[in-house]
């Protein structure tokens, strides 16, 4: 087996939430094209994610919203005491035709990615990172959450710690409520302030066992750097775990239509190679990132990353024309780079003030534990 493996599956060709709904575009489907375009998907490295089986779900959800949500597919709609009780059938969270089947194939994908690295190795699993679900109702697109699940399934495969480093910029509010003051698992967080779910203070550690770092609109490459090199990586060094769970959103890019974050794709590639070097075991997911082509852009160059691709200067036709082809409900065109290459520039900037006195907060408190 080799010991990079990417996890894909149909269900999320042509599945959306609503033709207005942010999720209306085709994420994981544009990554999957891109990278068997490019080349860089044979057939050894693919692997088709099953569908988790309710029974599973419930290591984090109660059976009553696992059932609730099946039934929503089934019907097709939902009333209002389910509405209310379990978060189904709103703005966020509507009622769709793959409901639970696309969720539960996420999960899936994340449990295959935990058999995958039993022994060492990195997944990717660009349709997972739904870490805004809660026990009993959805939350912020996300219905089922797959990284809590994914975890638990790696600690009970008799791993001792795992380090989850989330990137995403909405606060993974349902990660943190799954792993509130465990020992087992170090949860790292860095998200813009003032954001939805509006969790995740500095001050907030979860009961001893997060680190949380939100950060200002603008936030740009040079901070990014400095956040890594300064919190990320020494807060996941110093808890040595057994395996890395890397959330990938991409909306902290600065296309991102849902937040005000200032990155390049660069930090995510450079997250994922920094980190691989801690851990036996690495899983990256997916997570947010709702503009069709830097989503798609930033979880391919991530792959490229993780199973050694050269990235070219300038794309070939045929992935250039996976990339017009997406489709998107907002008015206007990308800029032609976003359809020419896979790497953006990079986005240097100053370090604010107060991004060095939180990292220095959170600096003394991980060598206080240490």
């Amino acid at each position: 087996m080799p010991s990079q493996c990417f996890i894909g599956s149909s269900i999320y060709r042509g599945s959306v939430y609503g033709a207005r709904h942010p999720l209306s575009i085709q994420r994981v489907p544009a990554v999957i094209d891109l990278a068997r375009t490019l080349g860089w998907l044979p057939a050894a490295r693919y692997r088709t994610s099953p569908r988790a089986k309710p029974a599973a779900l419930t290591r984090f959800h109660t059976p009553d919203y696992v059932a609730a949500l099946q039934a929503a597919e089934a019907a097709q709609e939902v009333d209002e005491a389910v509405r209310a009780r379990h978060g189904l059938g709103t703005l966020s969270n509507p009622v769709f035709a793959e409901m639970f089947r696309r969720p539960a194939t996420a999960v899936g994908g994340g449990l295959l990615a935990a058999e995958l690295v039993a022994e060492g190795g990195v997944v990717h699993n660009p349709g997972g990172g739904q870490h805004h679900g809660l026990p009993d109702r959805a939350a912020g697109f996300c219905y089922l959450n797959e990284p809590v699940l994914t975890i638990e399934r790696l600690l009970e495969m008799g791993l001792s710690r795992v380090a989850y480093v989330d990137i995403d910029a909405h606060h993974c509010d349902g990660v943190a409520l799954g792993f509130a003051g465990r020992e087992d698992v170090r949860m790292i967080s860095v998200h813009e302030a003032r954001r939805w779910p509006f969790t995740g203070a500095l001050a907030d550690t979860a009961g001893g066992s997060a680190f949380n770092l939100p950060v200002a609109r603008g936030f740009n490459d040079t901070e990014f750097s400095l956040v890594l090199d300064q919190v990320i990586l020494p807060a996941v060094a110093e808890f040595c775990p057994d395996a890395i769970y890397l959330q990938c959103g991409a909306d902290a890019l600065a296309e991102d239509p849902l937040a005000r974050l200032s990155l390049s794709n660069r930090c995510h590639v450079l997250a994922v190679r920094a980190l691989r070097l801690l851990a036996p075991r690495l899983i990256v997911s997916g997570g947010g990132g709702y503009n069709p082509w830097s989503v798609a852009r930033c979880w391919t160059a991530v792959w490229a990353e993780i199973a050694g691709y050269e990235v070219p200067n300038r794309l070939p036709e045929a992935a250039e024309a996976v990339l017009r082809d997406q489709v998107w409900h907002r008015k206007g065109t990308p800029d032609p780079r976003m359809w020419t290459t896979l790497r953006d520039e990079a986005r240097d900037g100053a370090i604010s003030t107060d991004l060095r006195a939180d990292v220095a907060r959170l600096t003394s408190r991980f060598r206080a534990a240490a």
